[in-house]
């Protein structure tokens, strides 16, 4: 059984964003420690730019240019290997690092590559380190990608289960702090993140990039992959092993949905960044939910935002619930002439796809496909 732990940079580094090796320390120990039971693990690292924007002058704070961010991931990256490779040589582990980006998953050619490679590493009892290749990103260093990375991963090895190790023992019912704070041991359903009365604040280090919310997002994207998410802290004893075999204290668990998205559409509902918002009649909510049709010109009401064709958009009902997500077959520009004809009483257009069935995902409710 593959299972993927995350780790963050709050959970790797201390205050000056220099690498903890009492902290890299204990987190091969308890992999090594894991690997009785569960030999096929793969670890997803944060920490790379926090590790090296000391050595660019920046100490105790993240700075905001993505310039700056892939020069530290640049500078990090090797620091942060280095120390891995000395903690895990304790354990007569061998470790190899793969650099990725969400758009690794979606070509065909890479997203095989990139699984052939993981599952030799696996076969060769050596453990993979994937992080987020920040140093040559196409464009700004985006919130919480690792987080992503991490599920989209466990999608692409087909894993049963995925670990997201950080500074909070879990989801709260509100803020941890507080004394009337509970912890949500189990999520059945993780549905809309805001069916959720969690905390989803920014990250509580001041040199990393995600936070609750991104833990929570990329959960959500584990359980429509069908992967059981557990999260919990990094600085508990034997938390991974605990949280792996699910005993004693084990954080939250997000139970996965029944039936997984494919590859392609798991990335368009929750890997990409939507460009806009098209709200569409209850006709066609009805055709797209419950007859598997594609989204037509016609079903539009209204539109948001400047996109191109091929950029993801939100779907809408008229009570402004997310409906779908999908990838436009017409540019912003190009459905506002559509609409606009369709105003006036010119048909010529109403019947074309604005999204086809085969790039739209069903969000809403139970009529997830």
């Amino acid at each position: 059984m593959t299972v993927i732990v995350k780790i963050g940079t709050s959970s790797l580094t201390k205050p000056d964003g220099s690498i903890s090796k009492i902290a890299i320390d204990k987190l091969a120990e308890e992999i090594a420690i894991a690997k009785q039971d569960f030999p096929d693990i793969v670890l997803v690292s944060s920490g790379a730019i926090g590790a090296g924007l000391a050595d660019l002058g920046y100490v105790g704070s993240r700075p905001t240019d993505s310039r700056i961010l892939q020069a530290a991931s640049a500078v990090g990256q090797p620091k942060l290997m280095a120390t891995y490779a000395e903690s895990f040589s304790k354990h007569n582990i061998s470790i190899a690092q793969l650099l990725m980006a969400p758009d690794d998953f979606f070509a065909r050619k890479r997203y095989l590559h990139a699984r052939s490679t993981v599952e030799e590493l696996l076969n060769s009892g050596i453990l993979p380190i994937v992080n987020e290749n920040d140093a040559i990103a196409d464009d700004a260093i985006r919130w919480g990608d690792n987080d992503r990375i991490a599920a989209l991963l466990a999608q692409l090895l087909n894993a049963e289960q995925l670990l997201m190790l950080t500074d909070t023992d879990g989801i709260y019912s509100q803020d941890p702090n507080k004394k009337t704070s509970e912890k949500i041991k189990l999520i059945r359903e993780i549905g809309s993140l805001d069916e959720i009365d969690a905390v989803v604040g920014g990250t509580s280090g001041n040199l990393g990039s995600g936070g609750m919310g991104s833990k929570l997002a990329a959960a959500r994207m584990a359980s429509w992959a069908g992967v059981t998410t557990t999260i919990a802290a990094a600085t508990r004893r034997n938390v991974i092993a605990n949280s792996l075999l699910q005993v004693g204290e084990s954080g939250t668990i997000i139970h996965p949905k029944p039936k997984p998205l494919s590859a392609r559409k798991l990335w368009i509902a929750f890997a990409v960044q939507p460009k806009g918002k098209l709200v569409i009649d209850n006709g066609a909510q009805e055709a797209i939910e419950g007859h598997g049709g594609s989204l037509l010109v016609v079903g539009v009401l209204e539109q948001h935002g400047v996109f191109d064709r091929g950029d993801a958009v939100e779907i809408l009902n008229e009570k402004s619930e997310l409906v779908a997500r999908g990838l436009v077959s017409f540019s912003s520009s190009q459905l506002t002439d559509s609409l606009s004809k369709k105003v006036n009483g010119v048909t010529d257009e109403q019947s074309s796809e604005i999204v086809h069935r085969d790039e739209l995902v069903i969000l809403n409710g139970d009529h997830y496909q």
